[in-house]
């Protein structure tokens, strides 16, 4: 079992007040949730949570949730928050690493990826096995090149349909696919600069824009 400690606060339609969910143990098609400060409870996959709010997929990542048709994915280390603060818009939670860094569960292009997050970047930046493994053609992108520290590397920017953290989904979002150096994905600012983010100490906030 996984013990993430992950809220998530969901306003319900017709509901007086939110729903306080917190995911505490995690199992395939399962998870154990705390509603509203209660006892934990085993909830089911296809299971109603609270007033409008279902569990509807639950895996060793995360537990999937939907409310008044949307649905987030809380993975380790996030929470999602739609609250009257962020005036009703999309926003993700994320929390640092023990060296600072910001890693992030999310989805490109459908695909469930784990990205970077990088302000330093411009463009979202993808391996070519990961861009492959997305059933991405980036070759037939732009060609370029880029510097690394083995060296310089053939690249290409490519569009990517849409790319997803949390509750946050974004469309056509510029990336750059590179076939050497890269051993993981950036979360680059041709995302990040659709956002709005706010760090908190050792969490960062990321509300969408537009």
């Amino acid at each position: 079992m996984r013990l993430p400690a992950l809220a998530i606060m969901l306003f319900a339609a017709g509901a007086a007040t939110a729903a306080d969910i917190s995911v505490v143990g995690l199992f395939p098609n399962k998870a154990v949730l705390v509603v509203d400060g209660g006892t934990p409870k085993t909830y089911s996959v296809g299971a109603n949570i609270a007033e409008g709010i279902k569990l509807v997929a639950a895996n060793e990542s995360g537990a999937t949730i939907e409310s008044n048709g949307k649905r987030q994915t809380i993975a380790i280390g996030e929470h999602v928050n739609r609250s009257p603060a962020s005036g009703g818009k999309a926003s993700v939670t994320l929390q640092a690493d023990g060296q600072g860094h910001y890693m992030v569960n999310g989805q490109i292009n459908g695909g469930s990826v784990r990205m970077l997050l990088d302000t330093g970047a411009t463009l979202i930046a993808l391996p070519a096995s990961e861009a492959t493994r997305l059933g991405i053609d980036y070759k037939k992108g732009t060609p370029g090149y880029v510097n690394t520290a083995n060296g310089i590397a053939p690249s290409y920017k490519v569009k990517l349909n849409t790319v997803r953290v949390g509750d946050i989904e974004i469309n056509q979002v510029d990336a750059m696919v590179q076939e050497q150096g890269l051993p993981f994905i950036l979360l680059g600012m041709s995302f990040l600069n659709r956002t709005e983010m706010r760090r908190d100490g050792v969490q960062m906030v990321l509300t969408k824009r537009y």
